[in-house]
């Protein structure tokens, strides 16, 4: 095998695959995942000039994001994947600029998703090389296993005990409600529900995904005191930068942030306006794991709290989010819900996932083995 500082990117691959999907899931943005319809997930393979290759994925959301199946796919194999043709795999942050330079930042950043399946894959490719877990290439691993939360996310307060039994069932004790979706009196009474049926000691959540304006936040915000909410994410827009932080002085619910977060400097711009409490790091919402390290790493030194959240990713975005919250210590309860609403048929050796907890891999790279041939046949 050549010397891994020697290896160099030599080609990038799109897979976009339709995947089984398990259960319906919604947000205030409109349908996520629909029970009985494929969910497509872009895979992408980088290979180095010696025959080393890695793994990454996007997950086109557009009722989340403005990145879809076709423009993902477009911006990769058209604008990201030329300019990655022939940088060292271990130059990452040279990988990160030329990707500014093809795909401009804008306002925040440019095709997070599209930059993230990249950035992950060559993640993935230089841990095999160096026959070290992704975990490592981050700075090490300080815990073995983080919990997850189990999704609440219904068409009305009536199916919240529904799915807080089907979670408890499978081992979870932490349960994040979406609301938004109803109207702000519904949204109270199905995080009641939900708190009467995961009890007391259960760790609860709440994600308003963009929703609300600033008094119905606030009016939801004081609802939620009562029940024990650990935080309130996303009650705003994500470019309401003075809402948030009214928001934030008001509340007695700690505000935690994800859509805001594109990119490090927006993280910056909350801490200096003190419009945030809590940082979500969330994998391609970030454009990769260079970025998200970055923007982890500015909120620990600005003395924020961390909580972890994916996309409804399948096996290979949450092999990535687990290695990036591990590096972190991330322990409190994370959002990496894909195994709950899709099945990553792809996948033959992965992640463990038991009792609602997930074993950090240890295995080179991600520590995902993904079956090739499976991909060629789902092409979508």
């Amino acid at each position: 095998m050549t010397e891994p500082i020697d290896l160099k990117i030599a080609s990038v691959e799109t897979f976009p695959v339709a995947l089984p999907t398990l259960a319906n899931f919604a947000v205030s943005g409109g349908s996520v995942a629909r029970a009985g319809e494929p969910s497509i997930r872009v895979l992408v393979k980088v290979t180095a000039d010696d025959g080393t290759f890695g793994w990454g994925e996007a997950t086109p959301i557009p009722s989340w994001t403005y990145e879809t199946l076709e423009s993902i796919t477009s911006t990769i194999d058209r604008y990201l994947a030329p300019v990655a043709i022939g940088i060292p795999v271990w130059d990452l942050d040279h990988l990160t600029r030329a990707f500014d330079r093809a795909i401009n930042r804008g306002f925040s950043i440019g095709m997070p998703l599209a930059k993230a399946a990249i950035d992950v894959a060559v993640h993935d490719l230089l841990g095999k090389a160096l026959g070290l877990p992704v975990y490592a290439l981050l700075g090490g691993k300080r815990v073995d296993r983080i919990p997850l939360g189990w999704i609440v996310s219904t068409e009305g307060p009536g199916g919240a005990e529904a799915s807080v039994q089907e979670g408890r069932g499978r081992g979870y004790r932490a349960f994040k409600v979406k609301v938004g979706l109803h109207g702000e009196r519904d949204d109270v009474r199905t995080v009641e529900r939900v708190r009467a049926a995961a009890g007391d000691d259960a760790f609860l959540w709440v994600d308003a995904n963009q929703a609300y304006s600033v008094d119905t936040a606030l009016r939801v915000a004081h609802e939620l005191e009562r029940l024990n909410v650990a935080a309130f994410e996303q009650p705003l827009p994500a470019n309401d930068v003075d809402g948030l932080r009214r928001v934030r002085e008001r509340s007695a619910i700690p505000v935690a942030l994800d859509e805001s977060l594109r990119h490090p400097t927006d993280l910056a711009t909350f801490v200096k306006l003190g419009a945030i409490d809590i940082a979500i790091a969330k994998v391609q919402r970030n454009g990769g794991l260079t970025l998200s390290r970055r923007l982890c790493q500015y909120a620990l030194d600005s003395g924020l709290r961390l909580m972890g959240s994916g996309l409804t990713d399948s096996d290979i975005g949450l092999a990535a989010s687990l290695h990036l919250f591990a590096a972190f210590g991330i322990d409190t309860p994370v959002d990496l819900n894909g195994r709950q609403f899709i099945e990553s048929s792809y996948a033959r050796e992965t992640v463990h996932v038991a009792h609602g907890e997930a074993d950090i891999p240890d295995r080179p790279g991600l520590g995902i083995d993904v079956d090739e041939e499976w991909l060629l046949q789902h092409l979508r």
